[in-house]
């Protein structure tokens, strides 16, 4: 008699054979990566939760602590023609609170494909394909869109100081309170830096940016905080823009009206189209796409009406670009996702690629997924 399987191989298995299946080919990056790659996508920060060593030249490497930079570094290395589709699974290794620094992680990513809603589509149908085959056939699932709320903001001319700081509240997870956001902190209003920022006013962005770059060098300042004197410069360019032009009341009262949007992709797309017309913004492109994506799902055999989308709702990486997801275990009070994703358009040119790739991709985390659905996979 053969023995049994363990419960984490015949997930691997089962995630393998299912992608294999629909033409995702099995990728097997190193365990040992550079580190540079997720140090400058994911910022210094990064380095407390990732197990570091260097090698004799001083390099830093790390223990993989997950598979899409992997992935997207070893397909840009090997020259491989686009569209290509992967599917991965096994350890990654990444500080967690509360949760083992080494488990297992499938997923499945997708890259040069131009029917980018169909990609999506396929990209969510099939991981909630794989969970459900893992025993999770009812889980809860989040959406948002990050290309519409960026649309959304630049229709609304919101200054980027106050975007990036409503951006950092979104994915703290604090709704539609994260309209009090666009407000500068204190220490950041008009007697802060209050000299420098008046003189830029009004000047030519170029000349301003120079004149910055030159007082910081004349000060001897090179790097603050890991940013350079550029980085410096862009924020005082970002906070004298704010001074000039506030957020008004409208655009904080039409916000809100959109971040409180809520419920299927269907009803979410009726409400947004609705507030985009009383306040006389052109985001028809954008709400076509993002029908156009439901439209796939519901091919797919994708409940619509079990979708919850938000305009508020983000994932805690900066990398994405369009459309994301998340996949719950309803019984489980925690918050942390099972499975996860969207569209990362901008992360293979970053990370090296001759051109602009489009990508999509989702992570399953297995040993988030409830204990009958593993003990049934292995049966």
């Amino acid at each position: 008699m053969r023995p049994p399987v363990p419960a984490s191989r015949a997930s691997i298995d089962t995630v393998i054979a299912l992608l294999a299946g629909e033409g995702y080919a099995r990728a097997e990056p190193a365990i040992l990566q550079p580190a540079e790659a997720f140090i400058d996508l994911s910022g210094e920060d990064i380095r407390r939760r990732i197990f570091m060593t260097q090698d004799a030249d001083g390099r830093d490497w790390c223990l993989r602590p997950e598979y899409t930079i992997p992935v997207a570094l070893d397909h840009i290395a090997s020259g491989t023609a686009e569209p290509a589709a992967y599917a991965y699974a096994g350890p990654v290794f990444r500080m967690r609170s509360g949760e083992p620094g080494e488990f297992l992680q499938a997923g499945l990513e997708s890259f040069g494909r131009d029917d980018l809603t169909a990609a999506d589509a396929e990209i969510m149908g099939l991981t909630i394909e794989a969970v459900a085959a893992l025993g999770l056939t009812n889980p809860r699932i989040l959406m948002g869109d990050v290309a519409l709320l960026g649309a959304l903001l630049d229709r609304l001319a919101v200054p980027q100081g106050a975007r990036r700081r409503l951006v950092r509240a979104l994915v703290q997870g604090r709704g539609t309170e994260a309209v009090a956001a666009l407000d500068p902190p204190a220490g950041e209003g008009e007697t802060a830096h209050a000299g420098l920022l008046k003189a830029l006013e009004g000047q030519d962005p170029k000349a301003a940016r120079a004149f910055v770059e030159d007082v910081l060098s004349i000060a001897g300042i090179s790097t603050v905080g890991g940013r350079s004197a550029a980085d410096i410069a862009e924020r005082f360019l970002a906070r004298a823009a704010e001074r000039e032009n506030p957020v008004s009341d409208e655009v904080r009262s039409l916000l809100g009206q959109v971040l409180a949007v809520s419920g299927d992709p269907d009803a979410a797309s009726a409400s947004l189209r609705a507030l985009a017309k009383q306040a006389s913004l052109d985001l028809g492109r954008e709400l076509d796409a993002f029908d156009e994506r439901t439209g796939f799902l519901a091919a797919r055999g994708v409940d619509i009406g079990a979708i919850r989308f938000t305009p508020g709702f983000a994932r805690n990486l900066d990398y994405y670009s369009g459309f994301i997801f998340e996949l719950h275990d309803p019984p489980r009070d925690n918050v942390k996702p099972v499975a996860g994703g969207g569209r990362y358009d901008t992360l293979l040119g970053r990370l090296g690629a001759a051109r602009s790739v489009p990508a999509v991709g989702a992570s399953i985390w297995l040993d988030r997924l409830p204990a009958p659905a593993q003990a049934g996979a292995a049966a």
